[in-house]
């Protein structure tokens, strides 16, 4: 089958069965990436108390652990829900905002990769780079680049690791050790919105939830995103606008439309 067929697809099978999405999420972007999940079709619930996490990922069909706003507690509660989605079967997705800009999340990284059973990590080439041991540079959560290409850097953890490694940037690109795909859907206004780096993240775990080849899911939702993206910066004024855009973009993105659309290899 043609990639963006299945991409389609996943797509179709997304928007019928409403997977719910299990958030511990990134404080600053909580309500974009629960609407991000809401018009792709998907169900969002953010749950980050200890007492409630365990019971809360029994009913999801994807789990997204987001570093965005840290604290301790907020790892011991990843850890308690990603042992329950492992124990489970439930698909984990890693977001490892800002890797590589302090210790504690480097070192919250680092735990989340060596406790738990890890799905996807979908991040920018810093992020992704330094926790392969390799050199990239980040201010703040934003990626100042890698010194090797995505490629290499995506192939290169996704070997360490063993799980889904997923770059996103000009050309997105996803590796799990044995093969690589490019997804080159997307648009510049973008990266000039806070939240679309979380909010491609969660499309990827929406997509887990129906596609259980994670390395097709994440460059599916790549594509999805990207393409909403495309579509919402025709007659955007600026970043402003296409926030808004976005949404509506998202919402009625079509399977037909990203069968015609999605620029995946």
């Amino acid at each position: 089958m043609d990639l963006s067929d299945r991409a389609a697809d996943s797509l179709a099978a997304l928007r019928e069965t409403k997977p719910l999405i299990h958030n511990i999420t990134n404080m600053v972007v909580m309500n974009e990436t629960a609407n991000a999940l809401l018009c792709i079709g998907a169900l969002p619930v953010m749950a980050h108390a200890l007492p409630e996490v365990e019971e809360m990922v029994a009913y999801a069909g994807a789990l997204v652990l987001n570093i965005g706003t840290l604290t301790d507690e907020l790892v011991d509660a990843m850890v308690l829900a990603g042992k329950k989605a492992n124990e489970l079967g439930v698909p984990v997705v890693l977001d490892p905002v800002g890797a590589g800009a302090t210790k504690m999340r480097t070192a919250a990284c680092q735990r989340l990769l060596a406790e738990l059973d890890i799905s996807i990590v979908r991040g920018n080439s810093a992020e992704v780079a330094i926790l392969a041991g390799l050199r990239g540079e980040i201010k703040g959560v934003e990626s100042m680049g890698a010194a090797d290409d995505n490629a290499e850097v995506a192939s290169t953890f996704a070997g360490q690791y063993g799980c889904v490694a997923a770059i996103t940037g000009a050309v997105d690109v996803v590796a799990d050790g044995e093969r690589l795909y490019q997804v080159s859907n997307g648009h510049p206004l973008m990266g000039q919105v806070t939240g679309t780096g979380c909010m491609s993240t969660t499309m990827v775990a929406a997509f887990a939830a129906v596609e259980k080849d994670y390395a097709f899911a994440a460059a599916a939702a790549l594509a999805a995103f990207g393409l909403a993206g495309e579509k919402a910066a025709v007659g955007a004024k600026g970043p402003g606008s296409f926030h808004v855009a976005l949404y509506d973009e998202l919402a009625a993105l079509t399977p037909e439309a990203l069968r015609a659309g999605a620029r995946i290899r």
